[in-house]
């Protein structure tokens, strides 16, 4: 028996899920969450082997919560997420599947192929929907933009790889701390990261910073 864990904030969608896969042989709904945040405490608590994971939810969305879940905060082992949502964009699939989502599925499937994905996922595999896949594809062949930092951004990014904090930078520079700041900000944007150590490591993988 597959153990399932529902969350979407619409009740209704919710409804309709939990009474279609409960007609479903071998499959069990041991739960419904509103939100990401609910659908992480009620994992830990009724152990389910797949969760069906919307994205866009209050308070704690899809992909934080499938990271969190992933992570083992529902409990070890962790239970598989199968997203299963209305949103098909670039950066929401990249995001689910970076945050340890098992597969990807629109909420416009036919019922049948909801189904194979969970149990498809329950078993171990991936499951993607023929939309998302295509898109999955077409990602990974198209190269990543490089990025271009200027001379002071490449000047404060070289500073702080030296061990430099954002003070002792201004005061070689001889410029505002909240300057560097800035330079850092546009810096992280700019490479795609969101903390020191990954900018700086990810400019040396790329020959910014030599």
């Amino acid at each position: 028996m597959i153990r399932l864990l529902i969350a979407d904030d619409h009740p209704v969608v919710r409804a309709g899920l939990a009474g279609l896969l409960s007609d479903e042989p071998g499959l069990d709904v041991v739960g419904e969450a509103s939100d990401g945040d609910e659908a992480v405490r009620l994992a830990a608590v009724t152990h389910p082997d797949v969760v069906l994971m919307d994205l866009r939810m209050p308070r704690v969305d899809g992909v934080a919560a499938t990271a969190r879940i992933v992570g083992g905060e529902a409990g070890d082992p962790a239970p598989r997420v199968l997203i299963l949502t209305t949103y098909e964009s670039d950066d929401q699939i990249l995001a689910a599947i970076e945050a340890g989502a098992s597969g990807y599925l629109l909420k416009a499937a036919p019922q049948a192929e909801i189904v194979a994905g969970i149990r498809s996922v329950a078993a171990g595999q991936s499951a993607l929907s023929p939309q998302v896949a295509v898109r999955l594809v077409e990602r990974m062949r198209r190269p990543e933009p490089e990025a271009v930092l200027t001379a002071r951004e490449t000047e404060v990014l070289r500073l702080v790889a030296t061990g430099h904090s954002n003070k002792q930078a201004a005061a070689a520079l001889g410029i505002g701390e909240s300057t560097v700041k800035t330079h850092l900000l546009k810096v992280f944007e700019k490479l795609g990261v969101a903390d020191r150590t990954r900018a700086v490591t990810l400019a040396m993988e790329r020959g910014i910073l030599n």
